[in-house]
């Protein structure tokens, strides 16, 4: 039973139940349907003439989660794990993931 809290097959687990969570949301999605008034803001303003500055999304957000989850799951990965050679190319493996995310 120790094996399901490796690393590698907690990951599995994690994406086999994050799959089934997004196959559900999009079985309950509603489709999506172009509104007439996608132009206006939900104040009812007109928005600036560069529509897409006025559409921030979420991918920056994403992009901050993703490198705080990736951050705080390698210090716990690192901190239960004695210090060896693996580690430490463990450690640059995820210097290397940090600088990726914080370049874009």
């Amino acid at each position: 039973m120790n094996i399901l809290f490796s690393p590698p097959i907690a990951l599995l687990i994690y994406i086999g139940l994050v799959a089934i969570l997004v196959a559900m949301g999009r079985l309950l999605a509603e489709g999506s349907s172009i509104s007439t008034n996608a132009h206006l803001y939900s104040s009812g303003e007109l928005s600036p003439v560069d529509d897409e500055k006025s559409v921030p999304g979420y991918r920056p957000f994403f992009t901050v989660a993703l490198f705080f989850a990736v951050l705080h799951l390698g210090v716990v990965i690192l901190a239960t794990s004695g210090f060896s050679s693996v580690s430490v190319v463990y450690l640059l493996g995820l210097m290397m993931v940090l600088i990726v995310l914080i370049i874009g």
